[in-house]
C-alpha cells in the first residue's frame, strides 16, 4: 500500500487527483497539503492528515503528488526529495535550471520521480508528432489556449513542445522575424502565443509551414478528468523510476 500526499488538494486538479487515489486499491490518501485546507469543503477520509504549510509536515510518505502553483512547486519538489518522497509533479512553471537542479538532488538522494508538463495523453502524443514533423518542416509556431485562471504563460506544455521541435529539426529555419510582443515569445526558435480566456480548459495547436504547404497538429482537453489517465500511469510506474524523469512520454 503506497502512502500518497497530494499537494494542492483543494484546487481543480488536486481534487481530481484525490478522487483517483481513493479509487485505487493499492494507494492510500495519507495526507494533503493546501493553504486553505481548513476552510475547504473537500471531503477526506478520517485517516488523512491535513497540512496548510510545509513546516507542519513531520512524516515521510511514499509519493508526493503536486498540483500547486508555479511559485510553490520548486520548494515543494525539493522538500519531497530531501525527505525521500517520490515526486510526481504536474505543476508547471519550473525553469530548465530548476529542473536540472532537482534532477541532481534526486540523483544525490538516489530516488526517482516524474516531472510532467502535461498528463493528457493527447498532449504527449502531440509533442511526439511535432518532433517528427520538425524533421521535415522546421518552421513552426505554437498557439496554446488555457482557462483564464492559469497562473503561468506560456504553458509548460508549450515550452516542452518548442523544445521537442528544436530537438527534431535537421534543417535550418527558413523564416525570420523581428522580436516583438506581437510575434509571441521566442523559445528555441519557435514563437509561442498564449491565450487565457474563460470557457477553455487546455488546448494546443502547432502550425508548420513549408513551400506551398502547411501542417497543423492540435489537441484539446475538454475536461480535467482526462489528465487522470496520465496521472494513473505515473502512479503505477513511479516505483520503477531510478531518476527524476522529465516528460510522461518516457513512461509510456
Amino acid at each position: 500500500m503506497y502512502q500518497v500526499l497530494v499537494a494542492g488538494a483543494t484546487g481543480k486538479m488536486g481534487r481530481k487527483a484525490v478522487e483517483l487515489i481513493e479509487q485505487k486499491s493499492n494507494f492510500a490518501l495519507a495526507a494533503v497539503l493546501a493553504p486553505s485546507i481548513a476552510d475547504s469543503d473537500l471531503t477526506l477520509p478520517q485517516t488523512t492528515q491535513c497540512f496548510s504549510d510545509l513546516s507542519q509536515i513531520n512524516h515521510s510518505y511514499d509519493i508526493w503528488l503536486d498540483f500547486t502553483t508555479p511559485q510553490a512547486v520548486y520548494q515543494n519538489t525539493e522538500f519531497a526529495l530531501q525527505h525521500q518522497m517520490r515526486p510526481i509533479i504536474g505543476t508547471s512553471g519550473l525553469t530548465e535550471q530548476q529542473v536540472a537542479s532537482l534532477q541532481q538532488l534526486a540523483q544525490q538522494q538516489q530516488i526517482g520521480g516524474l516531472i510532467a508538463p502535461n498528463f493528457g495523453l493527447s498532449a504527449v502524443l502531440l509533442m511526439k508528432f511535432a518532433k517528427m514533423a520538425a524533421q521535415y518542416l522546421p518552421d513552426a509556431e505554437i498557439i496554446e489556449l488555457h482557462h483564464a485562471d492559469k497562473k503561468d504563460a506560456p504553458s509548460g506544455t508549450a515550452l516542452a513542445t518548442a523544445q521537442q521541435i528544436q530537438a527534431g529539426r535537421t534543417q535550418p529555419v527558413k523564416k525570420t522575424w523581428s522580436q516583438n510582443s506581437a510575434r509571441g515569445l521566442n523559445v528555441d526558435g519557435v514563437p509561442i502565443h498564449a491565450v487565457r480566456l474563460p470557457g477553455y480548459i487546455a488546448h494546443e495547436e502547432v502550425l508548420f509551414g513549408g513551400t506551398g504547404e502547411a501542417l497543423t497538429i492540435r489537441q484539446d482537453s475538454f475536461d480535467r478528468g482526462s489528465f487522470m489517465t496520465g496521472v494513473n500511469v505515473a502512479l503505477d510506474k513511479i516505483s520503477d523510476l531510478t531518476q527524476l524523469v522529465f516528460g510522461l512520454e518516457n513512461l509510456l
